[in-house]
């Protein structure tokens, strides 16, 4: 769903990017309070992971096809502040490095594919997180149905930015209803690719899972070589085995892998929002991109005419540079928020001095 130069107009393009800023702000400030020990280093591989999955279209229909968003994923698993900045941070990489979403459409993307996928899949997840049982299986089932219904909601935001700032005189009622009729199967596939993979990380690490902060379990005990539920009595531990670095490497490996292997079978039919346009004659001012000429643009590495090199060569230098610049980012918030200083306990240090003195 990424939005090329020429759709929306200079004005709503440039309220947009107001909007997209201060969310980003909003962001980075929020963000010191979800990145801890465990998110700091998660963080940046969901930024690389994302990059990666985009780059893996799947068909959804006839001569159609879609590709994760990732607000849903971003924000379960490591939060919704720091969600917003993981999929902006990929927007950015991508808009500048391969020419994928306009330069001047940034701050439509960032409102639409960070900010309004983030906060409705959020909202919808804590929403059902709090009504069913907190365990394992509901937080997945959530997940699933968090990111279903944040790929819908972005359609109808898109459909809303174009009908205040769109470019040509369209039907914005065939618009909608192709938009969010297509987006609707594309959920789909962004469910079940959300749902996959906070599963198969809360099965291995629940702790690195934001989403999932509070998961217990109860102990087990071994009576007559059966196991069973220690006493109510007994204190619940939290689920948590391996270790940061084991997950962060097969993180990064399988991000690596979906980049510069499988991306090759990806499906070459437009995207949702190209097979709309197209139909409904929104791409006929669409401009060139302006880094139309970059070594990386559309996905191959200018001057290798092999394509299946070309490709992927550029999905590893592009999960490459995304981890290293998300890892930058939220390592400096990370950083950040352990060198300030808590006024309340710099007073209460300062009066436990005063007294021992």
């Amino acid at each position: 769903m990424h939005v090329p130069d020429g759709f929306i107009n200079a004005p709503v393009s440039a309220v947009t990017g107001v909007i997209a800023a201060g969310a980003v702000a909003v962001s980075l400030r929020g963000a010191r309070r979800e990145l801890d020990e465990r998110t700091a280093p998660l963080a940046g591989l969901v930024a690389a992971f994302i990059f990666a999955v985009q780059m893996l279209n799947f068909p959804v229909a006839a001569g159609t096809s879609g590709h994760l968003l990732g607000g849903a994923l971003a924000a379960i698993l490591v939060g919704p502040y720091t969600g917003v900045l993981c999929v902006s941070v990929v927007l950015l990489m991508q808009g500048v490095l391969f020419a994928d979403g306009g330069l001047t459409a940034l701050g439509v993307n960032i409102t639409d594919m960070a900010i309004v996928t983030t906060v409705v899949a959020y909202l919808t997840f804590r929403g059902l997180v709090k009504v069913l049982p907190r365990t394992r299986r509901s937080i997945t089932a959530s997940s699933f149905v968090a990111a279903l219904i944040s790929v819908p909601a972005a359609a109808v935001a898109f459909t809303f930015i174009y009908a205040i700032g769109g470019t040509t005189d369209v039907s914005i009622g065939k618009v909608a209803t192709a938009m969010i009729g297509v987006h609707v199967l594309i959920g789909i596939g962004e469910a079940a690719i959300t749902a996959l993979t906070v599963g198969a990380v809360i099965a291995v690490r629940p702790d690195l899972v934001y989403g999932a902060r509070g998961l217990t379990q109860k102990l087990k005990l071994r009576v007559g070589g059966e196991l069973v539920d220690a006493p109510a009595a007994e204190a619940p531990v939290a689920v948590a085995a391996g270790s940061h670095r084991k997950v962060w490497i097969v993180g990064l490996v399988a991000s690596l892998v979906l980049a510069g292997f499988v991306s090759f079978y990806a499906s070459a039919n437009p995207d949702g929002l190209e097979k709309v346009a197209h139909d409904k004659g929104i791409d006929k001012k669409a401009e060139e991109h302006a880094s139309s000429d970059s070594p990386l643009a559309d996905y191959g590495v200018k001057d290798i005419t092999d394509s299946r090199l070309s490709g992927g060569l550029a999905g590893v230098i592009g999960v490459g540079v995304t981890v290293v610049a998300g890892s930058a980012v939220f390592w400096a918030l990370r950083r950040r928020r352990t060198t300030d200083v808590d006024p309340a306990s710099t007073a209460s240090a300062s009066a436990s001095a005063s007294e021992n003195a």
